[in-house]
């Protein structure tokens, strides 16, 4: 256990930014999985934006790496593209 008043702060702070992190990162998930599964090219279009955005913000937080963010978009501008 931690000895000091400001270890024991940033353990406590640890975990919200950890909670904000997870919450962040699945809601992203379950965005990319919408977009995936959307039949209709004009609402995957109108969509693509904010989940490229979404994405855009957690390789920016370090939430996910920016080489794992640049193939999402790739293949979700593809996937737009194809429908």
């Amino acid at each position: 256990m931690a000895n000091h008043k400001s270890a024991l702060k940033r353990i406590r702070r640890n975990e919200a930014v950890r909670l904000r992190n997870r919450y962040q990162h699945k809601t992203t998930r379950n965005a990319i999985k919408k977009l995936r599964t959307e039949g209709n090219k004009k609402d995957a279009e109108a969509l693509l934006p904010s989940v490229v955005s979404m994405i855009d913000r957690l390789a920016k937080r370090n939430i996910i790496h920016s080489n794992k963010a640049a193939n999402l978009k790739s293949k979700l501008a593809k996937h737009v593209a194809a429908l």
